[in-house]
């Protein structure tokens, strides 16, 4: 990748491209490369890698392992954390008007942080699959459509 001229955010490209990278299966052993590799494949200081693995470790996606680095968090599903919450709908047998759990709910049930799980309801929101009711909780607006084939 080559330099990228915008310091403001490049964490979150490097942090995008490491979580396509997991996806793909490209890290099947755990460990992801030391943050040296990690700086030179992406060509950015140590200080944005260091930001980017933190985006990910909120998101559940990777860990840090004291004297040995950043891996994969174990045991996890590494699905987007938005895509669980939309296939919540579907496997929770939610309808159009039922009232979709709370952040604390999901939280919990996907171990996840509350600023991931916020994250991830304000992209169902965009997509008119939830809304928000002041004082009364999120609502299941729309299903969601069919999975995309690969």
């Amino acid at each position: 990748m080559a330099r990228l001229a915008n310091a403001r955010g490049t964490y979150l490209l490097v942090a995008e491209s490491l979580r396509q990278q997991i996806e793909k299966g490209a890290y099947s052993a755990g460990a992801l490369p030391s943050e040296a590799d990690l700086c030179d494949a992406h060509q950015v200081s140590r200080n944005t890698i260091r930001r980017a693995l933190k985006v990910l470790e909120v998101e559940a996606l990777v860990e840090s392992a004291p004297g040995i680095g950043w891996r994969l968090a174990l045991g996890r599903d590494h699905t987007p954390l938005a895509e669980r919450l939309i296939r919540l709908i579907t496997d929770d047998s939610l309808s159009v008007g039922d009232a979709y759990p709370s952040e604390s709910q999901l939280c919990a049930r996907f171990s996840a942080s509350r600023t991931a799980v916020r994250r991830a309801l304000a992209q169902m929101e965009g997509a008119g699959l939830i809304e928000s009711i002041q004082g009364k909780g999120r609502t299941v607006r729309a299903l969601p459509g069919p999975p995309e084939q690969p």
